[in-house]
């Protein structure tokens, strides 16, 4: 199965992963491309969800309970957070769409530990990592030092010729012995790119090859990373932002740089 989720270029579902077609047991995730009055139903089960506003504005109903004109922005590359929504499981959930708008919708298996709640931009940590070519910009929406039980959920903007995700690093195993070793989790990068008509590049590769894919990304499209390392790049020309999605068995990022590279992180 090909690691690539393209996207569809019309229609409301503009990418929908499921745990069941990714061939994993966390992380679901649905991008919709919504018009002025559009509505989308759903009930969130067993999972968690957080809903991102990722371009637009919406109103989000849970239950009985509205939400009103959640979303300031119209991109994703402009340079302001989203506004999200937490949903714990068990819910009903209504999306209308004010104008125009975009919605990501991020899943995981959750027991219903925390109470539903909206995400402000203002709440959200914006930073820097990297340096040079590989600058990166990053918001992060739902951290593990925010309250949810498996959804961790981040947006990053890689400028035009810049890598990302890089130096490699993966998450994919775990030693009990050691509490801050390296964490399992699953993760889906769901891409834009600016101009539209643009693309990039993703490999996801684990040290001994048996994966080993090597992927052209468009605009809108999703990539899976069950394991191994997961680097991008943004040609010249083309800012590239992704929104992750993580989940696993532990609520916790934690990963390991290739060390065929990790030299360019290493202390001199």
């Amino acid at each position: 199965m090909t690691l690539l989720v393209k996207a569809h270029s019309t229609g409301r579902v503009v990418v929908d992963v499921t745990p069941a077609s990714a061939g994993w047991t966390h992380v679901g995730f649905k991008a919709l491309r919504l018009a002025a009055g559009d509505e989308e139903s759903l009930a969130t089960g067993a999972r968690e969800l957080c809903i991102t506003v990722l371009s637009g504005q919406v109103d989000v109903h849970v239950g009985a309970q509205a939400y009103r004109a959640l979303g300031s922005r119209a991109s994703v590359f402009e340079e302001a957070s989203p506004t999200a929504v937490y949903v714990p499981p068990a819910r009903t959930v209504r999306i209308v769409a004010r104008g125009a708008a975009e919605v990501a919708l991020s899943s995981a298996p959750a027991r219903g530990l925390y109470p539903e709640r909206v995400i402000e931009p203002a709440q959200m940590q914006r930073s820097v990592r990297g340096q040079g070519s590989n600058t990166r910009h990053v918001c992060d929406i739902l951290p593990e030092s925010q309250p949810a039980e498996g959804l961790l959920v981040v947006e990053v903007i890689t400028p035009a010729g810049h890598s990302s995700s890089y130096p490699p690093h993966k998450h994919d195993s775990a030693d009990a012995s050691q509490p801050l070793a390296e964490t399992v989790l699953e993760e889906t990068y769901y891409h834009q790119l600016d101009p539209a008509q643009g693309f990039a590049f993703q490999r996801v590769y684990t040290d001994d090859r048996s994966l080993d894919e090597a992927m052209a990304v468009e605009h809108r499209d999703t990539v899976l990373v069950p394991r191994g390392y997961h680097p991008c790049v943004a040609p010249h020309g083309y800012d590239l932002y992704y929104l992750n999605t993580m989940a696993g068995p532990e609520r916790r990022w934690a990963f390991k740089n290739d060390p065929a590279h990790a030299w360019m992180v290493a202390p001199r």
